[in-house]
């Protein structure tokens, strides 16, 4: 009898299980984690320049922890990850009341938002600059694509 034959359903389900902890760990150690306080270099009236390490790690896996800020609806394919909890929507108010450090996330597919208030983790591409989103006509800085999220 070879050693193939003699696993078992639970066996092979613990192995794929251990295999995919072992992923995630790999994939883990290769993302870089940055933070709010770090992002820029320098922020003022007349505008703003992003820190070396966020240029340097442009186009890179990184992890940000921050706030799910209140989404416009329950399921969406992208939201806006702030320092601090939001209690307001932020597209419903001015600019005045807009946070200045927020990045913007865009996810591999639609998902399930999180309540507001609740601290989440996210992995993603990281991609600086101002863009302008097709299909929302919002305006970023800074964003984090192909992204997912964990509640921290």
């Amino acid at each position: 009898m070879s050693p193939l034959s003699t696993i078992t359903r639970r066996g092979a389900v613990l192995g794929l299980a251990a295999a995919s902890l072992f992923d995630r760990t790999v994939m883990a150690a290769d993302t870089e984690t940055i933070a709010f306080d770090s992002l820029y270099k320098s922020f003022g009236v007349l505008g703003f320049e992003f820190s070396d390490r966020v240029t340097a790690l442009r186009g890179q896996e990184v992890r940000i922890t921050g706030y799910m800020a209140p989404p416009l609806k329950p399921e969406s394919h992208f939201f806006v990850l702030t320092r601090e909890p939001l209690a307001i929507c932020p597209f419903c108010q001015s600019d005045a009341d807009w946070p200045v450090d927020i990045v913007v996330v865009f996810m591999k597919n639609e998902t399930a938002m999180v309540s507001a208030g609740r601290k989440v983790v996210v992995t993603g591409r990281l991609e600086i600059g101002s863009a302008t989103d097709a299909e929302t006509g919002f305006v970023s800085q800074i964003r984090v694509t192909h992204a997912a999220f964990a509640l921290a």
